[in-house]
């Protein structure tokens, strides 16, 4: 944009011509105008390439979240509000969520807890924080990125929370849980949610709860795969009007 302003001065003026009926400053601004074009592309490209999740771990390590800020969620007909919700970056849940998912956790007072998608351990540290109030329980929680790992490890460590929690570096799908789950919180990958609520069902409690975020009518694929599995008799499925969206269900074999 320099360049661009700087051969529109000089287009102005009344320079001798010396290449295509430009002066050699125009010519020179013009090449700049060029190499910053040029830089652009290249620079959007990069970013573009760069992983969503890296994207807002790189944010966070430059800035911290410790501020909270209005929700960034467009409106929604469920929640035609989202400014009125509070959040600390676009990967963790919302303030309010985290706060209702630590609530739910010293209310049903459950023993094995498992969350898929830990990114920097915000939500593992909110219900790691309702683990310790109630006195007992685990949070199984995983990420495969082996980077957000460390960073979530580091900081749900310096919490001083590390004893309520089993940490996963390891797919969703293929780790291993003893015993049975009394809450599942999925929050990994949109794509992965239907699939990882099917690969721990049979070890949910019939009495526990199953929480999916990022179920609002506008992030279609986790509200879709969610009643898709309550039609076919999985589960039964309430939808909280949240900014992003949040499912909590309970299966329906063995409840009584």
């Amino acid at each position: 944009m320099s360049g661009l302003a700087r051969f529109l001065v000089e287009f102005l003026r009344i320079n001798p011509r010396v290449l295509w009926g430009m002066s050699n400053a125009q010519v020179a601004a013009l090449l700049t105008a060029v190499a910053g074009l040029i830089l652009l592309v290249i620079v959007r490209r990069r970013f573009r390439r760069i992983d969503p999740v890296h994207k807002v771990l790189d944010h966070v390590a430059q800035h911290g979240n410790q501020e909270t800020q209005p929700e960034y969620h467009r409106a929604t007909p469920e929640c035609p509000n989202p400014e009125r919700w509070r959040m600390f970056d676009t990967m963790t849940a919302e303030v309010e969520v985290l706060e209702f998912l630590k609530c739910l956790v010293t209310t049903v007072k459950p023993t094995v807890v498992v969350e898929t998608g830990t990114f920097l351990g915000v939500s593992t540290i909110y219900m790691a924080e309702g683990l310790k109030q109630n006195g007992s329980g685990k949070v199984i929680t995983c990420e495969p990125d082996a980077e957000v790992f460390a960073k979530a490890k580091q900081k749900i460590d310096g919490s001083g929370l590390g004893k309520w929690v089993d940490y996963r570096c390891e797919s969703s799908l293929k780790i291993k849980v003893p015993g049975t789950i009394d809450l599942l919180f999925s929050d990994s990958l949109p794509e992965l949610r239907e699939a990882e609520v099917r690969h721990f069902l049979p070890k949910i409690n019939p009495n526990g709860l199953i929480l999916m975020h990022d179920s609002s009518s506008h992030l279609k694929t986790v509200r879709e795969a969610a009643l898709k599995m309550e039609q076919e008799g999985l589960i039964s499925v309430v939808l909280l009007p949240t900014p992003r969206g949040l499912v909590i269900a309970q299966k329906r074999e063995g409840r009584k």
